[in-house]
């Protein structure tokens, strides 16, 4: 990842998309791999496989609602999911995602984003830059203590070096 900024397709969706979204209940006995073909399937059945590695999700108010089992973010990175920009998230799932390295990044203004625009996240600097609309877009600016656990990748193998 790099040190400032990613770059991507958006696949953009709206309000409260709860984790019984992010990952179906039906499918919670599966292995991460199989439940992950089914991720988001309730609003969009093809997420799975049109997402990929270096694209950007991006929603509306209350990403993650619902219950806290990590099986939602788990889903989303077993996809390729490193990023995630919504107004404003479900606590639990935010804190899942930075453990398990997914960047969520706040931006009030994600209802001007739409699917498949094209962005620059420049998350240190708290800038989201649309370039298929040419706008630019404040966002939270991700800490460096939080930007640790990401650049290596969640908060267990971040524990695991301070171990050594």
């Amino acid at each position: 990842m790099d040190k400032n900024m990613i770059e991507g397709r958006v696949w953009k969706y709206g309000d409260n998309i709860n984790t019984d979204i992010i990952s179906p209940p039906a499918y919670m006995e599966l292995s991460i791999e199989a439940a992950s073909k089914y991720a988001m399937s309730p609003i969009d059945e093809s997420f799975a496989e049109k997402f990929k590695k270096g694209d950007i999700l991006v929603a509306e108010n209350n990403f993650g609602s619902g219950s806290s089992r990590e099986t939602a973010p788990l889903t989303l990175k077993y996809l390729g999911v490193d990023i995630i920009v919504a107004k404003s998230f479900a606590r639990i799932f935010y804190r899942n995602a930075i453990n398990l390295g997914i960047l969520a990044i706040e931006c009030a203004e994600t209802d001007k984003i739409s699917d498949l625009d094209e962005l620059e996240m420049q998350y240190l600097d708290g800038i989201i830059i649309n370039r298929t609309k040419g706008e630019t877009y404040a966002c939270s600016k991700m800490p460096a203590h939080i930007m640790k656990i990401i650049e290596i990748g969640g908060l267990v193998p971040f524990l695991e070096t301070l171990e050594k």
